[in-house]
């Protein structure tokens, strides 16, 4: 029997380590609030701000890990084992581009910082560009 489409499922397609590195037990709750701001219906932009916030946080102190930041850019490059893809979900452009950046580049941020900074994906950037979210 296949599993249902859901965060667990999306969560098992991407939490694999990296290079003997396992991703971080506290990575798991913080990935599932933004999975649930998101796919709220209607959606709550403020709470959505404030999970990818928390999360960026994370990612840009105790968590910046290569596990940790290749699992977040999985999770929102692939959309495996979504209920909804995120880009189905309506949201305004400037949300879309840094859910897009966290798939793009944030799995650099460990192995080629350059390359993640190149394309504005360091935590720090985008937690920057969070922070700026206009709601």
């Amino acid at each position: 029997m296949s599993e249902m489409p859901g965060f667990d499922s999306a969560w098992t397609a991407v939490a694999v380590g990296r290079e003997g590195e396992p991703v971080s037990s506290e990575l798991r709750p913080l990935l599932e609030k933004v999975y649930v701001d998101i796919l709220s219906i209607p959606t709550d932009l403020a709470a959505l701000k404030k999970s990818l916030e928390e999360l960026l946080e994370f990612l840009a102190g105790r968590g910046r890990t290569h596990a940790n930041c290749w699992a977040v850019g999985l999770f929102f490059c692939l959309s495996d084992g979504w209920e909804r893809d995120w880009t189905d979900q309506n949201l305004p452009e400037e949300f879309n581009d840094v859910l897009a950046k966290m798939g793009e580049a944030l799995h650099d941020t460990v192995r080629s910082p350059a390359v993640a900074k190149n394309f504005d994906c360091l935590p720090e950037q985008l937690l920057a560009e969070v922070k700026n979210l206009q709601i």
